[in-house]
Order: C-alpha cells, then sequence, then structure tokens
C-alpha cells in the first residue's frame, strides 16, 4: 500500500517560496498543496495562480491547490495553467459544482472535492464519478497550526468505505492538525493521502520531519 505525503506550504516562509520548495523535494515529499483563500468563503487571504505559476520552475513534484474561495469556476484554468495537476474545490462554494469538476477535467487536471468537517458525506455521492480525490478536512478551513479533530476519524473511515464501494478510482486525502503521534489513526481509518503543514517546518528540519512523518504513516499502514 503506498500512501503518500503533501506539504502545504501555507505554512512556509513566503520570502523565499522557491528555496522551500526545493529543500521539501530533496527532503522527499511526494507533492506541494496550495491553500487558496479568498478572505471571503474563509476569514482569510493567501496567494493566487502568480504566485503558483512563479514557484513551479522551482520543484518537479506534483502541485495540488486547494480553493477555499467562491465560485472558482472562471479561474480554474489559470491554476492549471500555473502548473496545479490537481484541483480541488469545496461543494458549498459553487451553485453549480458540477461544472467546475468539468472546467477542471477539460483543461487537463485531475478534480477533487473537499468536506470541511461539517459538511456530511453525502454531499459529495453523486460526485464520485468526477473526482479523482476526496480531500476529508481534519480542522476547519481557513488558518494553519489548528489541532487534529479526533472525532472526523470516522468520517475517514466513512469516507474509505464509500470509495471502496462505488468509487475505487478515488483517493481519500486527509489534512488539518496531522503530526508523528496521530497519522497512523488517519491512515487506519482510510487516508490514502496525507497533507502536513505547519509540523513540516519546525526547527529539526525538513528531512528530519518528513521522515517521521512518513514513519508514522508506515505504522498506521500495519494496522490498516
Amino acid at each position: 500500500m503506498s500512501i503518500t505525503l503533501g506539504a502545504s506550504i501555507l505554512a512556509a516562509d513566503w520570502s523565499r517560496m522557491g528555496a522551500e520548495l526545493e529543500e521539501l523535494e530533496s527532503a522527499g515529499i511526494d507533492y506541494i498543496h496550495w491553500d487558496v483563500m479568498d478572505n471571503r468563503y474563509v476569514p482569510n487571504l493567501t496567494f493566487g495562480w502568480d504566485m503558483i505559476a512563479a514557484c513551479r520552475k522551482h520543484t518537479t513534484v506534483p502541485f495540488e491547490v486547494h480553493l477555499m474561495a467562491h465560485e472558482t469556476e472562471r479561474d480554474l484554468a489559470k491554476y492549471v495553467a500555473a502548473g496545479c495537476e490537481r484541483v480541488l474545490v469545496q461543494p458549498e462554494a459553487h451553485v453549480h459544482v458540477h461544472n467546475a469538476l468539468r472546467v477542471i477535467r477539460e483543461e487537463g487536471a485531475e478534480a477533487g472535492i473537499a468536506l470541511n468537517p461539517g459538511t456530511p458525506l453525502s454531499m459529495v455521492e453523486d460526485l464520485l464519478p468526477d473526482i479523482t480525490t476526496l480531500l476529508v478536512m481534519t480542522v476547519n478551513p481557513g488558518f494553519g497550526g489548528q489541532a487534529f479533530i479526533e472525532t472526523m476519524l470516522p468520517k475517514i473511515e466513512a469516507a474509505r468505505a464509500l470509495v471502496a464501494e462505488r468509487a475505487p478510482h478515488v483517493t481519500v486525502e486527509v489534512d488539518g492538525g496531522l503530526k508523528p503521534g496521530n497519522v497512523a489513526a488517519a491512515v487506519s481509518a482510510g487516508a490514502r493521502a496525507v497533507v502536513c503543514g505547519s509540523g513540516l517546518f519546525g526547527p529539526e528540519g525538513k528531512a528530519a520531519a518528513i521522515a517521521a512523518m512518513k514513519s508514522g504513516i508506515a505504522s498506521g499502514i500495519v494496522t490498516a
């Protein structure tokens, strides 16, 4: 079983973003996760497609963007053109979320859905044929450094069961408050991709932090 580890770049030093990406790749990260926030859907404002495009040349690992933003349809092509191989949207933020998923696919990227802690899994059931990634948020979106919500573990288990039954092509991803001490529980519950943010940018260094996360992931695979 292969579990991929992504780095949420939200926690990086933005003044040296290119170097941060290069260091993450050298340290063994599997992909980069960009949290785009519009200060409307969530009370925070981060970066857009121009920043992502400027950073694309600094690493060869895949880019995934999570759009925490309202009505993103007109901008989706820009994120794909900026170098994002996978684009995740929030279903609550779109009047016609099917249209957003269609545009992402037509632009040549993989499409995904992100579910907030308070959003029921049933909201994604009719969208499964149109996506490759189902992101279960284990914190409320908007800010990094939040604590993992342990009551989301049953939701991860339910997501795993749902995709196993109806959409085995879909990867269950988990993002929010994940650390070496709790990532095994998320993997055991069904996560097949894991996003880590602030935990990768501590004083111990990226290589040590990534190694610790991958060790925790391996522990979860054993108990899965």
